[in-house]
């Protein structure tokens, strides 16, 4: 592994690595390891892009069960929580169960921004679980079968529900905390992170996977 300009050994790099797939912190792993701020910084900015790279590179088509659903990240206003949040990024997820989830940054949540990334992502007569939201009406006259959970009612029902989905949502918004804030033009960088975390593995596997990506990302470009 190597960055270009940086005066960092391949120990540093390594230890940096290890920490990174430990989900500390660039600030913690600069003080462990001795190097400065902006290298582990800029280290940890790559592993992100690179992160970025593959998991679209790699993500599949959803089948099977699949629950939807929006979530609002961020903001430093208080006031309204949920849909319609100011200040906050939305984002929008799908999660085949027993399987990986994807997410992409959203500019709102109508109909007209989310049936196209489901359609794009999840393969026809599969099965959508979603909540009463009414953008998800177009799924009822979709190529798609779709059940919904009313959450004013209950939470679930059987194999009615969304909880798969809201459980990555709750574990991308505690590795998020850490951060005390992440910049706007920065979130996606963070949130690929926390979709690479959810679909790869433990902590053994993330690392083995992101040796492979750095190896093959430095073939093709200078690292």
């Amino acid at each position: 592994m190597r960055i270009k300009g940086s005066r960092l050994t391949s120990g540093q790099l390594k230890k940096l690595l290890e920490f990174f797939v430990a989900g500390t912190t660039a600030r913690t792993a600069e003080e462990l390891t001795g190097v400065n701020r902006n290298s582990a910084n800029l280290f940890y900015n790559k592993l992100r892009q690179i992160i970025v790279h593959f998991t679209e590179l790699e993500s599949p088509f959803l089948n099977g069960e699949v629950e939807v659903d929006e979530s609002y990240f961020g903001g430093v206003r208080k006031g309204i929580r949920g849909r319609g949040a100011s200040g906050k990024v939305p984002v929008f997820g799908c999660l085949e169960r027993k399987g990986k989830v994807y997410t992409q940054m959203i500019s709102d949540v109508k109909e007209k921004t989310l049936m196209p990334i489901i359609r794009c992502k999840i393969r026809p007569d599969s099965i959508i679980y979603s909540d009463c939201f009414r953008s998800y009406n177009a799924l009822d006259v979709s190529e798609f079968k779709h059940l919904r959970i009313n959450h004013s009612e209950k939470f679930a029902e059987q194999k009615n529900h969304i909880n798969g989905i809201e459980n990555f949502w709750n574990q991308a918004k505690r590795h998020l905390r850490k951060f005390n804030g992440v910049p706007k033009n920065k979130f996606n960088l963070f949130l690929k992170e926390c979709e690479f975390r959810f679909n790869y593995g433990s902590p053994k596997q993330l690392l083995t996977t992101l040796k492979k990506w750095i190896k093959i990302y430095q073939t093709k470009n200078e690292y």
